[in-house]
C-alpha cells in the first residue's frame, strides 16, 4: 500500500490520538461529588484544582490500582453562573459534560480538524487540568 492509499482518519487515531483522557462529569456540589464517587465506587482523588480560567473547581479521581495514565472522571462544579459548566448544569442538570481524548500534538490535531472543517470551541489552546493545554470540538 502506497502513502496516499491511507486513510487518514486511521493515522489520526493511530498516530495522534493515544488515550482516553478522562470523562468529565458536570456537578453542583464538587465535595458531595468526590465523596460519592469514594464511598460507593471506591474511586481515589488525586488531584484537584481551581480553573479560574474555565471558572471551575475540578477534581480528578482514578480507580484504585488502576496503573498510571489510565482514563479518570473529571468532576467539575462551577466557582460562577458564567463558567460554562453553570450554563451546563442550568440547561441539562448533572451529568456527562464532556470525553477527553488525550493527543500526541494538540497543534497537529487542530490543523487536521479545521482542515476536515471540524469547528473548534477556541481559537487557541486554553489552560486545562493541572496547566495542559486544551481545545474542544
Amino acid at each position: 500500500m502506497t502513502t496516499d492509499q491511507v486513510d487518514a482518519r486511521q493515522v489520526l487515531a493511530t498516530e495522534l490520538v493515544t488515550a482516553i483522557d478522562h470523562v468529565g462529569i458536570a456537578v453542583a456540589d464538587l465535595d458531595a461529588a468526590i465523596a460519592w464517587y469514594r464511598d460507593h465506587l471506591g474511586m481515589i482523588l488525586v488531584h484537584e484544582e481551581v480553573n479560574e480560567d474555565q471558572g471551575i473547581r475540578e477534581a480528578m479521581l482514578a480507580v484504585r490500582g488502576a496503573p498510571t495514565g489510565t482514563a479518570q472522571i473529571q468532576l467539575m462544579a462551577p466557582i460562577d453562573d458564567s463558567s460554562t459548566i453553570a450554563k451546563f448544569l442550568d440547561k441539562r442538570g448533572p451529568g456527562i459534560q464532556q470525553m477527553a481524548v488525550r493527543v500526541s500534538d494538540l497543534d497537529s490535531v487542530i490543523e487536521h480538524l479545521r482542515s476536515q472543517g471540524i469547528r473548534l470551541v477556541y481559537e487557541a489552546p486554553r489552560r486545562g487540568t493541572a496547566n495542559s493545554r486544551i481545545n474542544f470540538i
